[in-house]
């Protein structure tokens, strides 16, 4: 089972990246996906397909924590995503206020 998806993660890699879905994460789903799969099973695959699936959907939320100066990301489940996990294409308009 578990080659199953990692064959299909495969197939999805081949699909241009212009064509599929920008991740709000700097590890895309897919990869974070594939990793758990490959490493520890069907069922972490699974489940991280499962978290991944509720939680990377547009309206999170990034802003700029004011006691760290670092941008932070908060997901739809409320989960708070520190800045070296969010993708790089969202910190691009994110600075900090006060420089």
């Amino acid at each position: 089972m578990r080659y199953l998806l990692l064959a299909a993660i495969r197939i999805y890699w081949l699909i241009p990246k212009s064509k599929r879905r920008t991740c709000l994460f700097k590890k895309s789903c897919s990869h974070f996906v594939f990793e758990a799969a490959a490493n520890h099973g069907t069922v972490a695959g699974l489940k991280a397909l499962h978290y991944r699936f509720k939680t990377c959907r547009y309206g999170a939320v990034v802003y700029i924590n004011p006691s760290s100066g670092k941008a932070e990301m908060i997901l739809a489940n409320k989960d708070i995503i520190t800045h070296d996990k969010i993708s790089d294409r969202l910190l691009v308009n994110c600075q900090h206020p006060y420089h």
